[in-house]
């Protein structure tokens, strides 16, 4: 069968009757996603969580592009000096996110600039380094389950076309700088039209399937469109922390999710499938962020009461941030002294709230297991 060639630009539509239903379903995502802010604002762990799901992010969005790391083997290998290109990759997700959180907690828009910047740290040193960093690709792409061209399943838009159609991207995600609308030409007028004006959560929806169709890399698109949606849910408000992330459910349904994201291409996209898809895996990732933030909560609550003395509890709920942790480390972030740092740890130790190899005589390092037990599921 004949690949799937180019997309049509933003905005979208789908059947009116179509509408209802992702509206319904939409409030239900909203409401989840509400009731996570709400409860990260006020919650003990907070701040220290934050690290841990960009850390989870990170691994989950890089396993969907093939790569076997695990949670455990990032906190496993989090202080070796040198890593493997797999867990650089990891790594620069990590960066790449974190930049883009800053810029937009700074009132920067996700723009074309700052993709072309996370995309430079993206690839640095990992897979994909025999392709231009931080530019867009400038010779025809393919996507398919092989690299051969014969199993290609879409063909993306010329590299000429790649700025053009990004500019339509940009204006979708931030509106026009003057108000103006966009043109909804290419749209059958009886359909319920998706414009630029709809809810955050159908839009980021829409930011990432249409990043990735228009493919404007040779490499690491797929990390990066999901690094977008992380951002757009910041930009736009919907959570006051970068904590929604929803790569782990995506790469449970990778297969599906890559054929839907194809449905949404060519010249007669279908949008609702698509649509439907991302709001059940939103509504999913809501639900299960509520339960760990609720579980790391209690865990903490129980910690602090063995706690003695503000030193004890500071590095405990860091354990929450690095779930291995040293005693150089925790002397950096808690500024301590790297004696007072050790000996904190080892009272953490003996009350069992973090655990260390007995075996270490040097740059020992204790784990936090109640913390990974929550992540590595």
């Amino acid at each position: 069968m004949a690949p799937i060639q180019g997309i049509k630009k933003l905005p979208v539509s789908i059947k009116t009757d179509q509408a209802a239903e992702v509206f319904m379903k939409l409030a239900n995502v909203s409401s989840e996603i509400s009731r996570l802010d709400e409860k990260f604002k006020h919650s003990i762990v907070r701040s220290d969580l934050i690290n841990t799901l960009a850390l989870k992010e990170s691994v989950q969005s890089t396993r969907i592009e093939g790569t076997q790391v695990t949670f455990t083997d990032m906190v496993n290998e989090s202080h070796k000096s040198e890593q493997k290109k797999e867990h650089i990759e990891v790594l620069n997700y990590r960066r790449a996110l974190y930049l883009g959180q800053e810029r937009i907690r700074n009132g920067y828009p996700l723009t074309t600039r700052l993709i072309l910047d996370l995309h430079n740290i993206l690839m640095e040193g990992a897979r994909g380094t025999n392709s231009v960093r931080g530019e867009f690709r400038k010779v025809p792409n393919w996507i398919g389950p092989t690299k051969r061209f014969e199993d290609a399943v879409y063909l993306p838009i010329p590299a000429s076309e790649i700025e053009n159609y990004l500019i339509n991207w940009e204006t979708f995600a931030n509106k026009h700088p003057y108000g103006e609308k966009m043109d909804i030409g290419h749209l059958d007028e009886e359909d319920f039209i998706l414009d630029e004006n709809m809810h955050p959560i159908l839009k980021v929806s829409i930011l990432h399937a249409q990043f990735e169709s228009i493919h404007p890399f040779l490499d690491g698109n797929g990390r990066l469109g999901r690094i977008i949606i992380a951002l757009y849910m910041m930009q736009s408000e919907q959570l006051s922390s970068p904590i929604f992330f929803v790569s782990e459910e995506l790469e449970k349904q990778r297969a599906r999710y890559y054929h839907l994201l194809n449905e949404t291409r060519g010249e007669n996209p279908k949008w609702y499938n698509w649509l439907n898809f991302f709001l059940d895996a939103s509504q999913r990732m809501a639900a299960k962020l509520n339960i760990l933030l609720d579980q790391s909560e209690q865990i903490a609550l129980a910690g602090l009461k063995k706690c003695e003395g503000h030193t004890e509890r500071q590095v405990y709920l860091m354990t929450f941030r690095y779930p291995n942790i040293t005693a150089v480390q925790a002397s950096e972030h808690a500024k301590i002294s790297p004696t007072t740092a050790r000996r904190t740890l080892n009272i953490l130790a003996e009350k069992e709230l973090v655990f260390k190899n007995p075996a270490q005589r040097r740059n020992i390092e204790y784990f936090n297991y109640d913390v990974l037990d929550l992540f590595d599921r």
